[in-house]
């Protein structure tokens, strides 16, 4: 590792810090190969040096998903057929169904949440396998499940309590993430089902109904006896950095940091799931979404973190491409995360180079 002056900067170099602006905003994250563009960003927010790697060599490498797969088997497919996902998805509906009837006490009965027992409930998912790279496998290959609140509301208290393990919090920490994220939805069961299961899509007046859960949800837990953090977290869950948010419309600095992580975790499981009027979005479709629009409305350091990780848990799946083509992930590009390099029998197709070609579908 050693420190480099801007104009010393060549393109492969490797950063070894994250850097930030004076104003503390993060411009390139820590392990980026630097290229022109990355250069020329540094040179713009008047960077005057930064850390580097000594040579690639110094890079962590990244865990992935297991490529054992038949070469003939599709690569969700080989994954549904394993032990593990069979074994997960057992105890993933157990732990729906227990959530659901925990969760329907207390808004019907008013009955006292019991912080330690719900915590347990999702936290036993993760203990046959501690992998979270696997974790987010098998996630994908639930996608059939139907995305009602109660099995949306565990996908997004798993992938907040991910999250907060990729930036490093503290343990306890880590169960706050978690916590909040099972109950930010909790407001959407005083919104009539006729509106939330609605078959179609929802009308504009429908749609400001549903905006009311974060309020509803906050009403709710107000006066439980649990942390402000996971009151907040129901409130702010939909507010955005920005200030483009709802329902109180506040910008970055008035937001609940938990509620900053489950905002990630929500809109993710939220647009890879399939809704009654279309189909899943392919993970790599909501990544471009967040690198082209998420920055400004997420909090930088989170959304980078998150984006650098979760593709990183698709190395090796098999994909369709918009071309028609087949292949395997082989490569993710630090730059553009969403356009990796795809192998398509002898041939390697960079998607950041083919910008006219997007995956579409993991298979």
């Amino acid at each position: 590792m050693k420190r480099v002056n801007i104009s010393d900067l060549v393109p492969g170099m490797v950063t070894a810090e994250d850097v930030y602006t004076y104003g503390n905003q993060l411009i390139i994250p820590k392990h980026t190969i630097l290229n022109d563009k990355a250069i020329t960003r540094l040179e713009f927010y008047s960077i005057i040096s930064i850390r580097v790697e000594d040579s690639l060599a110094d890079l962590p490498t990244p865990a992935v998903a297991p490529s054992s797969a038949p070469s003939d088997m599709p690569y969700s497919q080989w994954v549904q057929s394993t032990p593990e996902f069979k074994k997960f998805k057992q105890d993933y509906d157990e732990s729906v169904n227990n959530f659901k009837n925990s969760i329907n006490d207390i808004v019907e009965k008013g009955s006292e949440i019991n912080v330690d027992e719900v915590l347990q409930n999702t936290m036993e998912l993760f203990h046959n396998d501690g992998n979270t790279f696997s974790f987010f496998n098998m996630m994908q290959n639930m996608r059939q499940y139907d995305d009602m609140t109660y099995a949306h509301s565990i996908n997004v208290s798993l992938i907040s309590n991910v999250l907060a393990n990729w930036l490093h919090m503290s343990p306890a920490d880590i169960e706050m993430a978690t916590l909040c994220g099972l109950f930010h939805d909790i407001g959407k069961l005083a919104i009539p089902d006729t509106i939330i299961k609605k078959p179609s899509k929802l009308t504009d007046q429908e749609y400001a109904i549903v905006k009311k859960h974060t309020i509803e949800g906050y009403n709710i837990l107000k006066n439980q006896k649990i942390h402000d953090h996971i009151k907040n977290t129901a409130l702010m869950h939909h507010e955005r950095c920005d200030g483009t948010g709802y329902p109180l419309g506040i910008g970055a600095d008035r937001i609940d940091i938990f509620a900053k992580i489950v905002s990630i975790a929500d809109v993710y499981d939220a647009m890879t799931a399939a809704r009654v009027y279309r189909g899943p979005l392919c993970p790599f479709s909501v990544i471009e979404i967040f690198e082209k629009e998420g920055l400004q409305k997420y909090e930088t350091k989170f959304i980078l973190c998150f984006l650098e990780n979760v593709v990183l848990t698709y190395m090796n799946n098999r994909v369709r491409l918009s071309n028609g083509l087949k292949g395997d992930i082989v490569y993710i590009n630090r730059q553009i995360l969403s356009k990796p390099m795809v192998k398509c029998g002898d041939q390697f197709i960079d998607l950041s180079v083919e910008k006219d070609i997007s995956i579409v579908e993991i298979l």
